[in-house]
């Protein structure tokens, strides 16, 4: 899982995950960039990813997930992802952000171009079934707390769909 100093453990337990793009450059602000992020985790769930909530912001994105191995998991869809979005921002000729991954780019990062994703995950265990209706309200009010949407199930890209009873754009696992 690169350079950060937290590890995962307990990987037979769920485990809160926030990915953030280099320097908070909100790239989420299109279906097909967020679809990208979608299509690689559909991916990984039918490869043993468990996803018990998700939200997608413009500059990152929150998860609750398991997985058997969770730290490798985390690397393929970071990486996955971040081939994909610079190759979409080329494609589309976004050259403003692509400027700016390349510009933030940490300087050991010398194998590429660009770097997407701010390095690191910093999962955090959770510990019970308060904790993790913490973690998913958390999730889920994210888009309601910074001003986008007055219910959390009105935010498209986010589990809390599925928690009211409506069918969202991820297979989310509601029991734990």
């Amino acid at each position: 899982m690169g350079r950060s100093r937290y590890k995962i453990t307990e990987p037979q337990h769920p485990y809160f995950v926030t990915l953030t793009v280099l320097h908070w450059i909100p790239v989420f602000t299109r279906p097909d960039t967020v679809n990208i992020l979608l299509d690689s985790l559909r991916f990984l769930s039918k490869d043993g990813l468990k996803i018990y909530a998700w939200v997608v912001l413009e500059n990152h994105c929150h998860f609750v997930l398991q997985s058997n191995q969770l730290d490798k998991d985390i690397a393929r869809f970071k990486s996955f992802t971040a081939r994909k979005l610079i190759e979409y921002l080329q494609v589309k000729k976004v050259k403003t952000i692509l400027q700016q991954l390349a510009f933030y780019k940490k300087a050991h990062k010398n194998d590429r171009a660009y770097q997407f994703w701010q390095e690191g995950v910093h999962p955090e265990l959770i510990q019970g079934d308060v904790m993790m209706r913490q973690k998913i309200e958390y999730i889920h009010q994210n888009p309601v707390k910074r001003g986008y949407v007055d219910e959390a199930s009105h935010w498209r890209y986010s589990s809390a769909r599925d928690y009211s009873g409506t069918a969202g754009l991820l297979e989310v696992c509601q029991l734990w």
